[in-house]
């Protein structure tokens, strides 16, 4: 087991969530959180433990964003028009590297970052190495010629563990994806309740 799979997993038993649904995920066999007093009950959550939580999934779901990263995106967020909730998960979806997770191109949202840094996407033609760029509406994403063949790629397209929302439109003929429209709450499969109010709770402290 790798470093970074044994971190994901322990995201899950500390949040106690199986929050990529995963059917690997400790979770499925064990409910308690990691260490020695893990089986010990826990107490009731205040409101500032459970706005906490929720910023740590909703971090911990897109490949651990940091913290400063995250403040940044939200701050992006309440500047917008319209619900601050809504603006910050619409924002978290345009990442490039949650686009070629939700095309199925790579199997984790985690295994999508290294993706992406590693060269192997194309926006418009032209390549991108940073997980984190903003994709618009309507912009070509495509995996370059040696991507297309490698067995991480053509595995997780055959794979029936998830489904590929609707507003994205990938073509795994041609390994292209485009973002058709900027998602609401409601339209992204987490497994999950995701909870952004709490998370704009959190930092309108």
């Amino acid at each position: 087991m790798t470093k970074r799979i044994r971190a994901k997993h322990k995201i899950d038993r500390r949040l106690g969530e199986n929050i990529w649904g995963r059917p690997k995920s400790p979770l499925n066999k064990r409910e308690s959180r990691p260490g020695q007093h893990g089986e010990r009950r826990v107490g009731k959550t205040s409101d500032f433990g459970q706005q906490l939580k929720a910023k740590q999934k909703l971090k911990g779901y897109y490949a651990s964003i940091s913290e400063r990263q995250f403040i940044k995106i939200y701050k992006e967020a309440a500047s917008m028009k319209g619900s601050t909730s809504e603006g910050l998960i619409g924002l978290l979806e345009r990442r490039l590297d949650a686009i070629v997770y939700r095309a199925k191109f790579v199997p984790t949202v985690f295994a999508a970052r290294q993706f992406v840094s590693h060269g192997h996407v194309s926006v418009n033609g032209r390549r991108v190495t940073i997980p984190s760029y903003r994709i618009r509406v309507g912009d070509v994403i495509e995996l370059r010629e040696k991507a297309k063949q490698m067995a991480l790629v053509l595995e997780s397209v055959k794979s029936a563990e998830r489904d590929i929302p609707d507003y994205i439109d990938a073509d795994h003929g041609k390994m292209t994806v485009k973002l058709a429209r900027v998602p609401a709450l409601s339209d992204v499969p987490y497994p999950v309740q995701m909870e952004p109010n709490l998370v704009v709770e959190f930092y309108s402290r």
